[in-house]
């Protein structure tokens, strides 16, 4: 099985977003027994707290829930604990980076650089877009699936 964790800032709009989109497409592709998906903040504001109104407004329009989840911050175990560490852009893997101390095993990555576009994801806690967030996201996730089942895992 194959553990992933996306990372944000907060985690209460973008990673838990791209922990819950990843989850439904290897549902709905018979893969969900592959992978285990989870995700965290690099910072302390918002923990405990649910996912954004935003993000669970978004993610209802496609059927999927975000019940139950509340932002976790990120630790230095998590470096042994998941294959893919995945931030939402270059600051969080700033953050990330300054938590776990390093990475020598090559599995800290943004998300978007799964794609042929790779990029920041832009935090809609500060823009508003929760579409756009939704469909960067989306792509992130496309690419990082497919990624995996070419590498066979």
């Amino acid at each position: 099985m194959t553990k992933i964790l996306f990372v944000c800032l907060g985690n209460i709009c973008r990673s838990p977003m791209a922990e819950f989109v990843f989850r439904d497409m290897v549902q709905k592709q018979g893969l969900g027994d592959r992978f285990s998906v989870a995700s965290a903040a690099t910072s302390t504001e918002e923990l405990g707290n649910p996912v954004h109104p935003g993000t669970q407004r978004r993610l209802a329009r496609e059927g999927i829930s975000t019940r139950g989840k509340t932002a976790v911050q990120l630790t230095r175990r998590d470096y042994q604990r998941y294959a893919y560490l995945i931030g939402m852009e270059q600051r969080n893997l700033s953050g990330m980076l300054r938590i776990l101390g390093s990475d020598p095993a090559g599995k800290v990555h943004r998300l978007l650089d799964f794609t042929d576009r790779p990029r920041d994801i832009a935090d809609p806690w500060y823009t508003g877009d929760f579409d756009r967030t939704y469909d960067d996201v989306v792509e992130g996730c496309r690419g990082l699936l497919a990624h995996l089942l070419e590498e066979g895992r």
